[in-house]
Formats: structure tokens, sequence, C-alpha cells
């Protein structure tokens, strides 16, 4: 490829980036990097009453977070009006624009009479014929379209397109009001900012034999134009909320990691044989156009569910523990201290290997910073009756001989109790699961002795003692000298 290639990312500011958005970005960036280009970040908020300070932060923000740097921008439509007025005027003196009078009411009465009449809705031409200009009237400035032949959109992903200039009419290039419409003021930008390959929707294949015609009569070079499918969702349907997350920050908020969203939305609609994990660097050097799908494609959470876990696990400690570390102090705890990020580092580790997201890493581990533990209640009635407190009690004096409690330790604690009782392991240590985490599934239980450390595992044992006791039913004698034995501890956990 000859020159330099220039793309750009012109999202209007009127809401979040939503992953169709973003993955149209992807595209683009990802597209220059490939050839060592230039990628541009254009904000287009022509649309005043819909564009917010808000959403363009928001938009900021999302490329940040998924690692998309801009190399020139952002540029603001509003800042650049000068250039659209420009243009505009130099298509009316060439007599390749006229002026519009036509109040709304009138262009709705006119459409009204199209319809009625089974014709397809489209400007008469009523001021190009004018021979009187109304007094004080507003005006909209209107691009003389060609009426005869066809114009022609050779796209690098939809192939040849042809569109009719007959179906098309004069449209609207200058509102009254100064603001250009999309149509002509995506031309002037591009044009003006050298943009070499324009890479959107396939939303905007029908705006584009406009906005062709509009590069030809401004004189300006064609960029090449690619249509990328859109995406739907699982059902194969037309993607809304009802199909879950849609906007970039919300798979942030949802715990994702940026580099597995990006993977995941590269690879819809891109395909590189059958390899499913990139790496940044080899998205870059692999990506082209030519792999880029006709067809749209369809979402699908367990993949980025997947992906996503992948990555959680190839993730630093040090890093992972950073990342997780906010939703853990959403939940309420506080982290600050040198013990509980010596414990978080600690507990991530197994819990990687389970977890999905951030989210659910936080809440696997949540336990482990509990001061105190609300046991599941299923897993209590099953595991924390009567006939579980002479388990509890029996690790209880078990630890007591302990100086240091590692995973070694903690297992062959477990097995002692079991041999000693003469039960199966299971029958000893989903007492000791629920007592210690509140809940019949969790890590490996000699992993969360060790993480907890002996300390906390007595306290915890004493707990369980003590929830058993306050709940057994009325009646029930209760064992003094198994209390004695939890209570010779007190001074230890």
């Amino acid at each position: 490829m000859t020159g330099t290639v220039r793309t750009r990312f012109a999202p209007s500011p009127t809401g979040d980036l939503h992953i169709g958005g973003a993955r149209t970005a992807l595209f683009n960036w990802l597209f220059a990097r490939h050839f060592g280009g230039v990628f541009i970040l254009r904000i287009e908020d022509t649309d005043v009453a819909r564009s917010t300070r808000e959403s363009i932060q928001v938009i900021l923000d999302a490329m940040t977070w998924l690692g998309m740097d801009w190399d020139e921008g952002p540029y603001y439509q509003t800042e650049r009006l000068a250039l659209y007025h420009e243009a505009a005027e130099r298509l009316l003196k060439e007599g390749k624009a006229y002026r519009c009078y036509c109040t709304p009411e009138e262009l709705e009465e006119k459409r009204q009479k199209a319809l009625q009449s089974g014709a397809k809705p489209k400007y008469d031409r009523t001021c190009l014929h004018r021979t009187t200009i109304p007094s004080g009237r507003p005006f909209a400035i209107r691009f003389r379209c060609p009426e005869e032949g066809v114009t022609v959109v050779d796209d690098l992903i939809q192939g040849r397109v042809e569109f009719d200039n007959a179906e098309l009419d004069d449209l609207i290039i200058l509102r009254s009001d100064g603001h250009p419409t999309y149509n002509f003021s995506v031309v002037v930008d591009d044009a003006s900012m050298g943009i070499t390959h324009v890479i959107r929707g396939n939303d905007h294949l029908n705006n584009t034999p406009r906005q062709i015609q509009l590069y030809r009569a401004l004189g300006y070079p064609l960029p090449a134009f690619g249509h990328v499918s859109m995406i739907l969702g699982p059902d194969k349907k037309k993607l809304s909320k009802r199909h879950g997350a849609q906007s970039v920050m919300e798979y942030k908020k949802m715990g994702y990691l940026p580099q597995a969203v990006v993977n995941y939305l590269v690879r819809l609609g891109w395909s590189y044989g059958d390899q499913e994990e990139f790496t940044r660097e080899e998205l870059i050097e692999k990506f082209t156009l030519e792999a880029v799908g006709r067809s749209p494609a369809a979402i699908n959470p367990t993949k980025l569910d997947w992906l996503n876990a992948q990555y959680l696990k190839r993730t630093d400690p040090d890093e992972l523990a950073r990342l997780v570390r906010p939703f853990l102090e959403a939940k309420g705890y506080r982290l600050e201290d040198p013990a509980k990020e010596e414990l978080l580092r600690k507990a991530l580790l197994p819990i990687r290997e389970r977890a999905k997201t951030l989210v659910e890493m936080a809440d696997l581990m949540e336990f482990y910073f509990r001061q105190e533990l609300v046991y599941e209640p299923k897993a209590a009635e099953k595991f924390l009756g009567e006939e579980s407190v002479a388990v509890l009690k029996e690790a209880l004096n078990s630890l007591s001989a302990e100086a240091v409690l590692d995973k070694e330790r903690a297992h062959l604690l477990i097995r002692r109790l079991a041999e000693s009782r003469g039960e199966p392991l299971v029958r000893i240590a989903q007492p000791l699961r629920v007592a210690l985490t509140g809940a019949a599934a969790s890590p490996p239980l000699d992993e969360v002795m060790e993480t907890l450390g002996r300390e906390e595992v007595c306290r915890r044992l004493r707990m369980a003692i003590a929830y058993v006791e306050k709940n057994r039913p009325s009646g029930t004698e209760e064992s003094s000298s198994a209390l004695g034995a939890g209570g010779g501890l007190g001074g230890e956990g």
C-alpha cells in the first residue's frame, strides 16, 4: 500500500460508547497500526441538542480503557463550522447547490402528497426553480444531486454496490441554523484530514453514494470505503438491552479485563483460522480487512467469559490484586493495612483459577475479609448441626499444637481427624469448610486454611461452634467437656 494510511473514528457524543462503535474504532485503530499509519479521533457534536460533555468524556474513557491511543485529535465539529460554510459557499457559486426556503410544514405537505400518490418521498426542487425569494425567510442549502446514471461504491468488505441516482434527492447540506448535516460535514472533515480509509458500520452504506457525489462536486480525492456488518444478539436478532451489556464501560463494571474485551470484539466479524486468543501485538500484525466477513456477527457471552478467564489466569498476581481491589472495596472492605494487602495476594491465587470476571473473583474471595461470616442457610442446616460440634472442637484442639498452619499441615490435620473418627474425609471437610467460608463450595480447604492462617482459622471455628450452640434445639444437653476444650483456646485466637 502506497502513502500513509489515515483512519478515523468519529462518534456522536449522545450516549455511551456501545460495543458496535467500539468494534468499529478497533478495526480503524488496528488497520492504521498494521500499516504504521495514523489514527484520528473526531467528535461529531453538531447535534447540539443531544450532544453532552459527559458523553464525550465517557467515549474518551472507554477508548483509553480499551487501549486505543489516537495520534491526532480529538477534533470537534462545532469548532470547524467555518470549514463547512466555506465548502457550501463554493458549491453555491459553482451552481452545485442552491438555497431552499421551504418551511417544515411545506416539506411535510410535499411528503404526504408523494406518499398518497404511491411515489417515493423526494424533494421536488421547488427552490431550484424559484424566480422570487421570500422576504425574510430563513433558508437551508441543498446539494444538487445528479439525476441520471449510477453511483458505484467499491466497498472493501461488501464488494461492489450500485445506487441509482434517480432514487437520491437533493439533500440538505447546511441547515437554516448554520449547522451542517452529517453527510456534508463528514465529507469535508474526512477530506481536510486526509482520511485514506473510511471503515464504519454497514448502516452507513446507504449514505456513501451521497458522500461520493459530494467528494466529486468539491473536487476531493475519494477515500476507500469499508462497511462492517452489524453485531446481533445470541438469538441472531438486532442487539438490544434484553441481550445484556451493550456499553463498553458496562463491561468494565462487570469485571472484564480490557484486553479480553478487545480480543472478543475484534473476533466479532474478523477471523484468523482457529486461533481465538491474540495479544495486542498479534492483532496489529495479523489484522486485515480481507479477513472481515460480510455477514453479521452474533455476540457470545460464554466466549467472552472463557476469554476473560484465560486472561485472569495469566495476569501478574500483583496487577490482579490491584484490579480486583476496587471490587472488594465497593463491598465495604478496607484494605489499606499491609496484612489485608498480603491476605488479598494470597487469596486471589486459587480463586483466579475458578473465576471468570473480577466481580466473580471479589464474590468468591469475600469470605476471607469478613469479620462476621454469614452462613448460607442450606449449608448451615446440612453441615453445622449438632453432630458437627465435635468435629469443629477436635479441629480447634488439634490446631493448638500447630505453630504455623500451611497447606501440608492443614491437609494432614483433616486426614487425621477423619481417621481418628472413622469418618469419610468429606464428613470432616464439609463442616470445616462451612465454618471457615460460610458456604458449601470454596477453593480447596487446605488452601483456605493456609491463606487464613492459624489464628483466624481458630477464631472462625469458635464462631461456628457458638453458632451451633446458639441454634441448638431447646432441651438439648450441652457437652461441658467439649465446650471447655474449645474455650481453653480463647486467648490464642
